[in-house]
């Protein structure tokens, strides 16, 4: 009876174990979310499944052309995967052109080649604050970012985390190339 037990009790101390390590991992180090709609076509597509890096932020800040994972501001449990171009103090605009500017110089990129026919908030010079950040979907013509009044600049504190691994579709599975 008492090797019964103590069979139990170790059984339910491992399960317990199990529980508080699965919720540490997702908690602090990483998430998998999923990818909705086409907006960082050709990098990632509809239905893509991703793990988030959550620790790194917690020790470097994003970079730019990192991409990142933040909520959308106006409907719960719903968050956006965007490439970040703008870093904090940073100006951004985008001419009638299609041309992304930071501080005055054209950004040079390999992200994002289709020419940006609506270029929205960012028409007019934005300066980004100490914690700000300017993001932009890959297919900039189809892309909910912060050319939107309805997703701004973002907050560093709304970062969730970076897309690290693509886990499906399998024949697309890998690290995500950010720089």
């Amino acid at each position: 009876m008492k090797n019964v037990v103590k069979e139990i009790i170790s059984t339910i101390l491992y399960i317990l174990a199990v529980l508080l390590g699965t919720y540490l991992l997702i908690t602090f180090v990483g998430q998998r979310t999923s990818v909705s709609g086409s907006s960082m076509e050709p990098t990632l597509s509809n239905n893509d499944q991703l793990i988030l890096d959550k620790i790194s932020y917690r020790f470097s800040e994003p970079k730019r052309f990192d991409i990142i994972v933040f909520p959308f501001q106006y409907k719960e449990n719903t968050y956006y995967v965007k490439r970040v171009i703008g870093l904090p103090g940073e100006t951004v605009q985008i001419d009638l052109e299609g041309n992304i500017y930071i501080n005055g110089e054209i950004l040079e990129e390999d992200y994002g080649k289709e020419k940006i026919v609506f270029p929205g908030l960012a028409t007019e010079p934005i300066t980004l604050g100490d914690d700000e950040y300017f993001v932009m979907g890959d297919n900039r013509n189809n892309s909910s970012d912060s050319r939107d009044p309805s997703v701004g600049n973002i907050r560093r504190s709304n970062i969730i985390g970076k897309a690290w691994v693509r886990i499906w579709p399998l024949n697309k599975f890998g690290v995500l190339k950010h720089q």
